[in-house]
Protein backbone atom coordinates (compact mmCIF):
# COMPACT_ATOMS: atom_id res chain seq x y z
CA UNK A 1 0.00 0.00 0.00
CA UNK A 2 1.32 3.39 -0.97
CA UNK A 3 0.21 7.41 0.11
CA UNK A 4 -0.48 8.24 -3.63
CA UNK A 5 -0.50 11.90 -4.25
CA UNK A 6 -3.98 12.66 -5.70
CA UNK A 7 -4.15 16.87 -5.26
CA UNK A 8 -1.97 19.67 -4.53
CA UNK A 9 -2.90 23.09 -3.29
CA UNK A 10 -1.93 26.28 -2.49
CA UNK A 11 -2.93 30.00 -0.91
CA UNK A 12 -0.73 32.87 -0.64
CA UNK A 13 -1.80 36.64 0.44
CA UNK A 14 -2.66 38.81 -2.18
CA UNK A 15 0.12 41.67 -0.30
CA UNK A 16 3.95 41.93 -1.57
CA UNK A 17 6.29 43.59 0.32
CA UNK A 18 9.25 43.78 -2.10
CA UNK A 19 13.09 44.15 -1.15
CA UNK A 20 12.60 47.88 -2.17
CA UNK A 21 9.99 48.23 0.63
CA UNK A 22 11.87 46.51 3.34
CA UNK A 23 14.27 49.59 2.24
CA UNK A 24 12.18 51.81 3.94
CA UNK A 25 11.48 49.79 7.07
CA UNK A 26 15.05 48.50 7.97
CA UNK A 27 18.87 49.45 6.94
CA UNK A 28 19.31 47.36 3.77
CA UNK A 29 18.99 47.20 -0.19
CA UNK A 30 17.66 45.18 -2.53
CA UNK A 31 20.91 43.84 -3.77
CA UNK A 32 21.92 42.86 0.08
CA UNK A 33 19.23 41.21 0.56
CA UNK A 34 19.24 39.46 -3.26
CA UNK A 35 22.95 38.52 -3.17
CA UNK A 36 22.57 36.39 0.37
CA UNK A 37 18.76 35.00 0.21
CA UNK A 38 17.62 35.11 -2.98
CA UNK A 39 14.67 36.79 -2.22
CA UNK A 40 12.95 39.54 -3.80
CA UNK A 41 9.53 39.83 -2.41
CA UNK A 42 7.58 37.82 0.14
CA UNK A 43 3.63 37.31 0.47
CA UNK A 44 2.23 39.10 3.92
CA UNK A 45 -0.89 38.33 5.29
CA UNK A 46 -4.14 41.30 5.88
CA UNK A 47 -5.30 41.85 9.09
CA UNK A 48 -8.06 39.68 8.62
CA UNK A 49 -5.92 36.40 6.89
CA UNK A 50 -4.81 33.91 9.43
CA UNK A 51 -2.68 30.51 9.34
CA UNK A 52 -6.48 28.93 9.04
CA UNK A 53 -7.78 31.23 6.39
CA UNK A 54 -4.42 29.91 3.77
CA UNK A 55 -4.98 26.59 5.08
CA UNK A 56 -8.35 26.46 4.18
CA UNK A 57 -8.05 28.01 0.58
CA UNK A 58 -4.93 25.42 0.15
CA UNK A 59 -6.88 22.77 1.10
CA UNK A 60 -9.49 23.59 -1.23
CA UNK A 61 -7.77 23.84 -3.57
CA UNK A 62 -5.95 20.14 -3.53
CA UNK A 63 -9.36 18.74 -2.64
CA UNK A 64 -11.12 19.68 -6.02
CA UNK A 65 -7.79 19.01 -8.39
CA UNK A 66 -8.53 15.43 -6.18
CA UNK A 67 -12.28 15.43 -6.72
CA UNK A 68 -12.53 14.19 -2.92
CA UNK A 69 -15.45 15.49 -0.67
CA UNK A 70 -13.89 16.65 2.67
CA UNK A 71 -16.12 14.12 3.84
CA UNK A 72 -13.96 11.68 2.58
CA UNK A 73 -11.11 12.39 4.30
CA UNK A 74 -10.18 10.50 7.38
CA UNK A 75 -7.55 12.43 8.75
CA UNK A 76 -5.89 15.75 8.71
CA UNK A 77 -2.70 17.19 9.56
CA UNK A 78 -1.64 20.84 9.50
CA UNK A 79 2.57 22.00 10.34
CA UNK A 80 2.72 25.18 11.48
CA UNK A 81 4.56 27.11 14.11
CA UNK A 82 2.01 29.82 13.70
CA UNK A 83 -1.35 27.77 15.05
CA UNK A 84 -4.59 30.43 15.21
CA UNK A 85 -4.70 29.52 18.84
CA UNK A 86 -2.74 27.61 21.54
CA UNK A 87 -5.23 25.31 21.39
CA UNK A 88 -7.55 24.52 19.81
CA UNK A 89 -5.46 23.01 16.69
CA UNK A 90 -5.21 24.50 13.41
CA UNK A 91 -6.02 21.48 11.95
CA UNK A 92 -9.82 21.53 14.23
CA UNK A 93 -10.75 25.00 12.42
CA UNK A 94 -9.66 23.73 9.11
CA UNK A 95 -11.65 20.32 9.39
CA UNK A 96 -14.54 23.06 10.17
CA UNK A 97 -13.81 25.26 7.83
CA UNK A 98 -14.11 22.38 4.85
CA UNK A 99 -16.54 20.50 6.63
CA UNK A 100 -14.88 17.26 7.17
CA UNK A 101 -17.11 15.72 9.27
CA UNK A 102 -15.36 11.98 9.26
CA UNK A 103 -11.51 13.52 9.87
CA UNK A 104 -9.60 13.43 12.92
CA UNK A 105 -7.57 16.62 13.03
CA UNK A 106 -4.37 17.57 14.74
CA UNK A 107 -1.66 20.11 14.64
CA UNK A 108 2.30 19.23 14.22
CA UNK A 109 4.74 21.24 15.46
CA UNK A 110 8.44 20.85 13.62
CA UNK A 111 9.13 24.28 11.95
CA UNK A 112 10.18 24.24 8.46
CA UNK A 113 10.84 20.63 8.42
CA UNK A 114 6.71 20.30 9.58
CA UNK A 115 5.70 19.25 6.08
CA UNK A 116 7.97 16.27 5.75
CA UNK A 117 7.19 15.31 9.35
CA UNK A 118 3.03 15.68 8.34
CA UNK A 119 4.06 13.62 5.34
CA UNK A 120 5.43 11.22 6.84
CA UNK A 121 3.10 10.80 10.05
CA UNK A 122 0.31 10.53 7.41
CA UNK A 123 2.24 7.65 5.23
CA UNK A 124 2.42 5.42 8.24
CA UNK A 125 -0.93 5.76 8.87
CA UNK A 126 -1.98 4.72 4.91
CA UNK A 127 0.21 1.67 5.05
CA UNK A 128 -1.15 0.71 8.38
CA UNK A 129 -4.86 0.32 6.49
CA UNK A 130 -6.36 2.89 9.28
CA UNK A 131 -6.74 5.33 6.88
CA UNK A 132 -7.53 5.87 3.37
CA UNK A 133 -7.89 9.74 2.10
CA UNK A 134 -5.72 12.35 4.09
CA UNK A 135 -5.01 16.14 3.91
CA UNK A 136 -1.50 17.26 4.61
CA UNK A 137 -1.33 21.36 4.61
CA UNK A 138 1.68 23.42 5.96
CA UNK A 139 0.63 26.81 6.94
CA UNK A 140 2.50 29.87 8.40
CA UNK A 141 1.29 33.53 9.12
CA UNK A 142 4.88 34.37 10.19
CA UNK A 143 4.77 38.19 9.22
CA UNK A 144 2.86 38.17 12.76
CA UNK A 145 6.23 36.60 15.00
CA UNK A 146 8.50 38.37 12.70
CA UNK A 147 10.39 41.92 14.62
CA UNK A 148 10.57 44.08 11.54
CA UNK A 149 13.42 46.15 13.26
CA UNK A 150 15.28 43.71 13.14
CA UNK A 151 17.24 43.44 9.43
CA UNK A 152 18.92 39.77 10.13
CA UNK A 153 15.90 38.03 10.18
CA UNK A 154 12.49 40.12 8.84
CA UNK A 155 13.66 40.10 5.33
CA UNK A 156 13.41 36.17 5.18
CA UNK A 157 10.25 35.04 5.71
CA UNK A 158 6.50 35.09 4.11
CA UNK A 159 3.02 33.89 4.53
CA UNK A 160 1.64 31.47 2.18
CA UNK A 161 -0.33 27.78 3.04
CA UNK A 162 0.58 24.20 0.63
CA UNK A 163 -1.64 21.05 0.71
CA UNK A 164 -1.68 17.53 -0.64
CA UNK A 165 -4.35 15.06 -0.42
CA UNK A 166 -2.63 11.36 0.26
CA UNK A 167 -4.50 7.97 -0.64
CA UNK A 168 -4.32 5.10 -0.02
CA UNK A 169 -3.48 2.69 -3.62
CA UNK A 170 -1.46 -0.54 -4.36
CA UNK A 171 0.11 1.28 -7.39
CA UNK A 172 3.58 1.84 -7.81
CA UNK A 173 2.40 5.50 -7.53
CA UNK A 174 3.09 7.48 -4.19
CA UNK A 175 5.62 7.84 -1.56
CA UNK A 176 8.73 5.44 -1.47
CA UNK A 177 10.15 6.38 1.66
CA UNK A 178 10.67 9.06 4.43
CA UNK A 179 13.17 10.19 6.90
CA UNK A 180 13.26 12.17 10.20
CA UNK A 181 16.02 13.16 12.20
CA UNK A 182 16.09 15.60 15.30
CA UNK A 183 18.75 17.74 16.86
CA UNK A 184 17.19 19.42 20.62
CA UNK A 185 20.73 20.27 21.55
CA UNK A 186 20.72 23.06 19.02
CA UNK A 187 17.24 24.79 19.94
CA UNK A 188 18.42 27.79 20.72
CA UNK A 189 19.88 28.59 17.46
CA UNK A 190 16.29 28.99 16.01
CA UNK A 191 13.30 29.80 18.40
CA UNK A 192 10.39 32.18 19.27
CA UNK A 193 10.93 32.72 23.40
CA UNK A 194 7.12 33.64 24.07
CA UNK A 195 4.80 32.96 24.51
CA UNK A 196 4.38 30.04 26.24
CA UNK A 197 5.09 28.56 29.78
CA UNK A 198 8.44 29.40 30.24
CA UNK A 199 7.55 32.93 29.00
CA UNK A 200 3.94 33.95 29.62
CA UNK A 201 1.89 36.49 28.51
CA UNK A 202 3.24 39.89 30.72
CA UNK A 203 4.50 43.03 30.03
CA UNK A 204 7.89 41.77 30.49
CA UNK A 205 7.44 39.84 26.81
CA UNK A 206 6.19 42.51 24.93
CA UNK A 207 8.82 45.29 26.53
CA UNK A 208 11.77 42.23 25.79
CA UNK A 209 10.03 41.62 22.46
CA UNK A 210 10.10 38.12 23.59
CA UNK A 211 7.02 36.82 20.97
CA UNK A 212 9.47 37.24 17.77
CA UNK A 213 11.99 34.75 15.85
CA UNK A 214 15.37 34.80 17.21
CA UNK A 215 17.73 33.06 15.01
CA UNK A 216 21.60 32.66 14.57
CA UNK A 217 21.72 32.54 10.84
CA UNK A 218 24.94 31.89 10.43
CA UNK A 219 25.25 28.63 12.20
CA UNK A 220 21.58 27.47 11.14
CA UNK A 221 22.94 27.77 7.40
CA UNK A 222 26.04 25.45 8.40
CA UNK A 223 23.72 22.77 9.85
CA UNK A 224 21.03 22.92 7.21
CA UNK A 225 23.87 22.15 4.28
CA UNK A 226 25.23 19.15 6.24
CA UNK A 227 21.50 17.93 7.64
CA UNK A 228 19.63 18.33 4.35
CA UNK A 229 22.55 15.98 1.98
CA UNK A 230 22.22 13.51 4.76
CA UNK A 231 18.80 13.16 4.71
CA UNK A 232 18.61 13.08 0.94
CA UNK A 233 20.89 10.54 0.79
CA UNK A 234 19.42 8.41 3.27
CA UNK A 235 16.05 8.46 1.89
CA UNK A 236 17.08 7.65 -1.62
CA UNK A 237 19.45 4.97 -0.48
CA UNK A 238 16.29 3.59 1.35
CA UNK A 239 15.33 2.69 -1.55
CA UNK A 240 18.48 1.76 -3.52
CA UNK A 241 18.24 4.88 -5.37
CA UNK A 242 21.36 7.78 -5.83
CA UNK A 243 20.93 11.61 -6.74
CA UNK A 244 21.44 10.47 -10.47
CA UNK A 245 17.85 9.06 -9.90
CA UNK A 246 15.90 12.33 -8.68
CA UNK A 247 13.67 13.81 -11.69
CA UNK A 248 12.68 16.94 -9.63
CA UNK A 249 14.38 18.05 -6.14
CA UNK A 250 12.00 20.30 -4.33
CA UNK A 251 14.11 21.69 -1.01
CA UNK A 252 12.75 23.83 1.58
CA UNK A 253 13.11 27.95 0.51
CA UNK A 254 14.95 28.68 3.17
CA UNK A 255 18.18 30.71 1.29
CA UNK A 256 18.90 30.35 -1.98
CA UNK A 257 22.95 29.87 -1.17
CA UNK A 258 21.64 26.51 1.33
CA UNK A 259 19.49 25.34 -1.66
CA UNK A 260 22.95 25.89 -4.18
CA UNK A 261 24.92 24.04 -1.96
CA UNK A 262 23.39 21.53 -1.39
CA UNK A 263 22.14 20.67 -5.23
CA UNK A 264 25.73 21.08 -5.66
CA UNK A 265 26.80 18.59 -3.31
CA UNK A 266 24.15 16.46 -4.12
CA UNK A 267 25.15 16.46 -7.71
CA UNK A 268 21.79 17.37 -8.99
CA UNK A 269 21.48 20.09 -11.66
CA UNK A 270 20.07 23.32 -11.97
CA UNK A 271 17.09 22.45 -14.28
CA UNK A 272 16.12 19.87 -11.86
CA UNK A 273 15.88 21.77 -8.73
CA UNK A 274 12.64 23.88 -7.95
CA UNK A 275 12.87 27.56 -6.41
CA UNK A 276 10.64 30.14 -5.68
CA UNK A 277 12.00 31.74 -2.36
CA UNK A 278 12.63 34.85 -4.90
CA UNK A 279 8.77 35.46 -5.17
CA UNK A 280 7.43 34.15 -1.40
CA UNK A 281 10.91 33.75 0.42
CA UNK A 282 10.69 31.31 3.29
CA UNK A 283 7.30 30.21 4.44
CA UNK A 284 8.74 27.77 6.75
CA UNK A 285 6.25 24.50 6.82
CA UNK A 286 4.08 26.03 4.04
CA UNK A 287 7.70 26.20 1.50
CA UNK A 288 7.63 22.32 0.12
CA UNK A 289 3.81 22.40 -0.47
CA UNK A 290 3.59 25.48 -1.86
CA UNK A 291 6.78 24.67 -4.56
CA UNK A 292 5.37 21.39 -5.26
CA UNK A 293 1.56 22.00 -6.25
CA UNK A 294 3.29 25.20 -8.43
CA UNK A 295 5.62 21.93 -9.83
CA UNK A 296 2.39 20.32 -10.77
CA UNK A 297 -0.19 23.19 -12.08
CA UNK A 298 2.70 23.56 -14.46
CA UNK A 299 2.97 20.58 -16.04
CA UNK A 300 7.00 20.18 -14.67
CA UNK A 301 6.22 16.73 -12.98
CA UNK A 302 5.61 13.73 -15.45
CA UNK A 303 4.06 9.99 -14.22
CA UNK A 304 6.78 7.76 -12.68
CA UNK A 305 9.39 10.92 -11.95
CA UNK A 306 10.69 10.32 -8.71
CA UNK A 307 10.47 13.26 -6.27
CA UNK A 308 13.07 14.36 -3.53
CA UNK A 309 11.55 16.84 -0.95
CA UNK A 310 14.52 17.88 1.99
CA UNK A 311 13.77 20.08 4.47
CA UNK A 312 15.56 21.47 7.83
CA UNK A 313 14.07 23.59 10.38
CA UNK A 314 14.04 25.01 14.02
CA UNK A 315 13.98 22.33 16.22
CA UNK A 316 16.64 21.30 15.10
CA UNK A 317 14.74 18.92 12.78
CA UNK A 318 15.65 17.72 9.38
CA UNK A 319 14.07 15.07 6.94
CA UNK A 320 13.12 14.09 3.64
CA UNK A 321 10.96 12.09 1.57
CA UNK A 322 10.77 10.50 -1.42
CA UNK A 323 7.75 10.28 -4.33
CA UNK A 324 7.08 8.29 -7.77
CA UNK A 325 4.84 10.39 -9.04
Amino acid sequence: MRSRVVGTGSAVPERVLSNRDLEKMVDTTDEWITTRTGIKERRIASPDEFTSTLATRAALNALDMAGIDPAELDMIVVATVTPDYPFPSTAALLQNNIKAVNASAFDISAACSGFIYAASIVDKFIKSGTVKNALVVGAEVLSRIVDWSDRNSCLLFGDGAGAVVLQADKGASGILDTFMMSDGSNWELLYQPAPGNRNPASYQVVDERLAFIRMQGNEVFKLAVRAMEDAANKVLSAGNMTPADVDLFIPHQANRRIIDAIGKRLGIPDDKVYVNIERFGNTSSASIPIALDEANRRGLIKPDDLLLLDAFGGGMAWGAVTIRW
